[in-house]
């Protein structure tokens, strides 16, 4: 009868313990994929919440996935531990390189985007300035038949309610004069 083993040696825990310094290092590659995201399209900080819950759920997941694959589905605390360790010892070294080179190179493609951008600005702005007058000259016209739209409701109205007859108060004498006899 074959007895299948139970535990692991020292030996298996340190390749172990290298695999999941192994596995921080990846997340802290994906981390860096999430930050280049951000550095390309700043958004607010419930966005980032949102994102970092993401990337803890993946990260559990790839905890999980490495727990099943490489130590017959165990899970302990070492195996978090030289996660933690992997991802911190990329974070500050290559991490920190390749967000600054990031950061450097997305500084120059910004800056010489707005450099070709300026040019293609004035025209735009020359265009609009045209579009503008054109769409206010055309507005004016629509503007204008509307209040002739208003004045002749104003008139039906004020034919309606005889607003001039009582400003001439000619009801209202009458009806006090036939009152007085």
């Amino acid at each position: 009868m074959i007895v299948p083993e139970t535990y692991f040696t020292v030996e298996e825990e340190l390749r172990l313990f290298g695999m999941s310094c192994l596995l921080g290092a990846g997340v802290g590659t994906a981390y860096d994929v999430l930050r280049a995201f951000r550095l390309i399209f700043p958004h607010n900080s419930v966005l980032v919440a949102i994102e970092d819950a993401v990337f803890l759920t993946l990260y559990g997941a790839a905890m999980t996935a490495f727990a099943v694959t490489a130590a017959r589905g165990e899970l302990r605390l070492y195996h978090f531990i030289g996660s933690v360790i992997g991802f911190v010892i990329y974070y500050m070294t290559v991490g920190s390189v390749i967000m600054g080179t990031l950061r450097k190179l997305f500084g120059v493609i910004s800056a010489a985007l707005k450099i070709i951008t300026k040019p293609l600005k004035a025209v735009f702005a020359f265009l609009r300035k045209k579009v503008a007058v054109e769409f206010v000259g055309n507005l004016q016209i629509i503007v204008k038949s509307f209040k002739k739209i208003k004045i002749v409701l104003l008139n039906r109205r004020h034919l309606l309610y005889n607003k001039m007859e009582n400003k001439k108060r000619k009801n209202v004498n009458n009806v006090v004069k036939k009152n007085e006899t």
